[in-house]
């Protein structure tokens, strides 16, 4: 499990957040609650990909959210396949960024998902652990009747006007063998 809560170094006033349009894609608004903040932070333009990038840090400053926003002009996907470690990493140097007066408008959210992680084990190769004949826990139990049912993954994150908190967990649901029942024949 992971847990992360995060306070903006600058937060954003609750007062001032508002429902207003937020673009899904190219042809298509929904209305959010958006927040908003006018101060001095970090910002980049990176004209290779037509994408501004904001940098909003936490309380300390050691770590920040970092968020790219490409021109309206600018497919997400193009954007995506361009990004990679390296480039991201350039493209937020600290000499990258420039200090200024923004006005930025954020939207309030809060995703939360749910994966079970079993296809996704078996298309890796770890099927055996999941089969009642084939698994082998002898390292973590005494029992030989040990096997996986499930594997969940859940995650969350909520950004609003405080800041960031963020949790990750996985699970596996192990289940006990039933002992196997002798066929009887009796003439």
């Amino acid at each position: 499990a992971i847990y992360f809560k995060g306070n903006w170094d600058n937060q954003f006033n609750k007062t001032q957040t508002m429902e207003r349009p937020f673009k899904v894609s190219k042809n298509e608004e929904k209305p959010v609650q958006m927040m908003f903040k006018k101060s001095t932070f970090q910002m980049t333009y990176i004209g290779e990909i037509f994408t501004k990038i904001l940098v909003l840090p936490y309380v300390g400053k050691e770590l920040n959210m970092i968020i790219m926003l490409p021109d309206e002009n600018m497919d997400l996907r193009t954007v995506e396949k361009e990004l990679t470690y390296e480039k991201f990493a350039e493209w937020t140097r600290t000499d990258m960024l420039d200090e200024e007066e923004v006005e930025v408008f954020l939207p309030r959210f809060k995703l939360a998902e749910d994966y079970d992680m079993k296809n996704v084990l078996c298309s890796l190769g770890i099927t055996d652990a999941f089969e009642p004949a084939k698994a082998d826990f002898s390292g973590m139990s005494s029992g030989k009747d040990l096997y996986l049912s499930r594997v969940v993954h859940k995650a969350f994150v909520e950004v609003n006007e405080e800041g960031t908190e963020a949790a990750a967990a996985t699970a596996a649901i192990m289940m006990l063998r039933c002992a196997r029942i002798v066929p009887r024949f009796c003439a």
